[in-house]
Formats: structure tokens, sequence, C-alpha cells
């Protein structure tokens, strides 16, 4: 049996990018994907990064996509296109998709300090950009606190910092050569602040644990990072709020950062559908009734899936070029749309993925098939921040009733790290331990 493949509408569901920059990436990307999918089975299977792909990337000049063409990158700065190409490469494995777009991430946030930051700042970001073009640079983020420590940066008494604590769940982490670390002051005689500074690999008291053995993303390097007191000069180190701020200024640059993710589970829930049509395709027999049904309900899904992601991505663009209005507002009016397209998508690409596998059957539930690692990928989603299901769901609900909370999820980690008085006094040996 022979099936005509849909024609597509290449304005709108991402599809197709809408600028210059986003097709010259989006065609660079291409070339690439043979190489991606005849490696992602192995390196799902071992659960090994796919270290040569990355290494291609960082010395054709990939991982400068989003650099400002100003500073030598390919320009690329529209959230749409950004997901448009992540896509692509989700389609053909989900763990690449991933650690590409924590450089592409990395791209926006930086060059958004680079042309709005103070002196200090622009200089610390220009640095960092100009090394992602030269391929001297994969720059990872360190987010989330490993459970047994709080990562803290103290004064060392010359102006400078010490670093402290572990991160988890630091993708790329087997290749990057700078890491921008989520920590809070301590020890300065003032009221703790948020930070973000940046360790290089070869800091003294850095480890990158080899510890990541994750149900799906197997191959995106998802590791531990162990800080003992590392010594970061202060032209290292991005001053954010107080802890406790509230300041909502920030969620503008937590969507910039991180929504383009969506386009990963999108991705990963077009490739399942689309290996799945090929396969009721290929049997001598047209599909049973039922069959039919849920392909079509699945594509429905997929559609939907699609606009809503699409919706959402195409309003932030026009809200991130708008600087006019009230920061805390543009921040809400941001992080909204995202976080209704987040829940969407946590709830259809699961479902998409799991109806493939009803209608391939058996065949599929075995750990090698591509629709198993679509299953266990798919299922991310719900862990990434800007925020998990329970955290999203105060979001939009505060939003909805007018409840004033502390939206930015940083600073209610700092926060709660310090009520639970968790700033844990462990040796390094023992974090390395854990």
């Amino acid at each position: 049996m022979s099936l005509r493949p849909a024609r597509q509408e290449p304005i709108a569901g991402l599809y197709e990018p809408v600028t210059p920059a986003g097709h010259a990436v989006l065609d660079r990307l291409r070339g690439y994907l043979p190489l991606i999918r005849s490696t992602a089975a192995e390196h799902d299977r071992a659960g090994t990064f796919p270290t040569g792909t990355f290494d291609t990337f960082r010395k054709e000049g990939m991982l400068g996509a989003t650099v400002p063409t100003e500073l030598g990158g390919m320009g690329l700065d529209r959230l749409y296109d950004v997901a448009v190409a992540i896509l692509a490469v989700a389609q053909a494995d989900a763990s690449t998709a991933l650690a590409l777009h924590m450089q592409f991430s990395r791209g926006l946030t930086l060059g958004y300090e680079w042309r709005h930051g103070g002196p200090a700042a622009r200089a610390l970001a220009e640095r960092l950009l100009r090394a992602m073009v030269a391929g001297d640079a994969v720059v990872c983020s360190g987010i989330k606190d490993h459970h047994s420590a709080v990562t803290t940066l103290t004064p060392d008494g010359s102006g400078g910092w010490l670093l402290s604590g572990r991160k988890t769940l630091v993708s790329a982490g087997p290749v990057g050569t700078h890491f921008v670390i989520n920590a809070q002051t301590d020890g300065t005689g003032e009221p703790p602040r948020l930070a973000s500074p940046v360790v290089t690999r070869d800091n003294p008291g850095l480890s990158v644990l080899d510890n990541w053995d994750g149900l799906g993303m197997r191959a995106s390097g998802t590791v531990d990072i162990v800080f003992d007191n590392c010594p970061i000069p202060a032209s290292d180190v991005l001053m954010r709020d107080p802890v406790g701020a509230r300041n909502d200024a920030a969620l503008a640059g937590q969507t910039v950062s991180s929504i383009a993710m969506l386009a990963i589970y999108v991705g990963v829930a077009q490739a399942a559908y689309d290996l799945t049509v090929a396969a009721l395709a290929r049997r001598p027999e047209p599909p049973q009734a039922a069959a039919q049904t849920l392909v079509a309900d699945a594509g429905s899904r997929l559609y939907a899936l699609r606009a809503t992601a699409s919706t959402a991505l195409t309003t932030i663009d026009v809200l991130n070029t708008d600087t006019s209005m009230d920061p805390g507002e543009r921040g809400r009016q941001m992080m909204r749309p995202f976080q209704h397209a987040k829940m969407m998508v946590n709830q259809l690409a699961p479902s998409i993925v799991s109806d493939c596998l009803t209608l391939v059957g058996g065949a599929a539930f075995t750990a090698g098939h591509p629709l198993a690692r679509c299953y266990r990928d798919v299922r991310a989603g719900g862990f990434m921040q800007p925020y998990t299901y329970v955290d999203a769901v105060d979001f939009l609900s505060s939003q909805a009733f007018g409840i004033d909370r502390d939206n930015n999820y940083m600073s209610h980690w700092a926060i709660r790290a310090r009520s639970q008085g968790s700033a844990t006094a462990e040796s390094p040996s023992k974090l390395l331990s854990r």
C-alpha cells in the first residue's frame, strides 16, 4: 500500500523558518541529519554522548548559530526559527536536539547580555560568544542543585569568589568547556543574591561526573557537576536580583532561554507518527478501521501540537522585541503563553507517541525499537523548568486569580533551600561519592 505525503503549509506550524538566518541554519543542520540518525540508536543503547557530532558542530561553527552577526555568528534570533531548527534535529534524535538547544539558548541569552547589560556583563558575554563562534566554547547551564548541596558563591577575600556545591541534570556536560551556574551569594554580610558565575572546565575544584543513566534522553550527557571552592574572578560573575525579590522581569529571559525546547517534543511526536504511518503502509493489507481512526486522531493532535507551539513562539517573538512596557508585565506576558503551550505539549506529545506504539504493536515494545526511544524521550518534557507541571499550575492559576507569588523558580528554590537549612557542610569528597 502506498500513501501520498500530506502537503504542509510552510508559513505556520513550525514547518519552515520565516527569516533568512533561520533558513541558513536549517539548511546547515539538514546536512548533519544523516550522521545524527546513524548513531542515535547506538548512543541511546550505551547511554553515551555523541561527542563526534558535537566536535563537528564546534569545528564548523554551528554552535554560533544564535550568536549576533556582529560577533561572527549566524545571527539567528527569532525563537520561532530556533524551534524549527531544533524540531528537525529532534526528529532524528531528541538527545542531540536537547544538547544543541542548550547551545542555541546560551547564544540568545548571552546575546541579550551583550546588547543590554552593563559594561562587565557585556565584556563577559562577548568573550563567550566569540569563543562559541570560534569553536572554543561549548557553554552548558547548571540550574538545579543536587539534593545534597546548595551551590553558593562566597567572597575569597581578595575581590573574587569561591564557588562550592553540586549541580545535577547538566546537559552536554561531557563536552562542556564553560558552565553558567545558578548560585546564591553567602558570607557577604548582606542579603543573599542570585548570581550566575561562569566556570571553565579546567578550573581547579571542578569535577564533571560520569553518572548519567536516564530513562530517556540517554545520549544527552545530562550529568552532575561538583564545585570545591572553585576560584571565580569577579569579572566572570553575572549578578542577579536579591533572593526573594519577586522581580517578574526575569521571566522574560527564562522564556527566551527555554521555549524553543517545546520543539524537541513536537519533533519526537512527529517522528513517532511518521514511523507509524510508514510501518502501517508497508503491510500488505490496508489498516483496519480502528487503526485508521487512531491515525486520524493522532494526526489531529499533532496538528494541534504544532499550532499551539507555533502560536506561542510567534507571540513571544513579538513581545521579545518590545521593551517599551513595564519589565515585570512583559515577563508575565511572555511566560503565560509559554506555560499554556508547554502544558498542552506535555499532554499531547506523549499521548501521540503512546498511540503510535499501540498501532505498531508488540514489535515496538523492545528497547532498541525507535518508537521505544521516542516513548522514553518524550516524557522528559514534563521535568524541564520553567515550569514543571506543579509549578506551572501554580503560576497559571495565580495569574488567573491575581495571587501574588514569587514566579522566579530560581529564587523560589533559593528561598526553600535556606528555609530548610540545607546549605550543606558536607565535604567535597562526600558530594563526589553521592
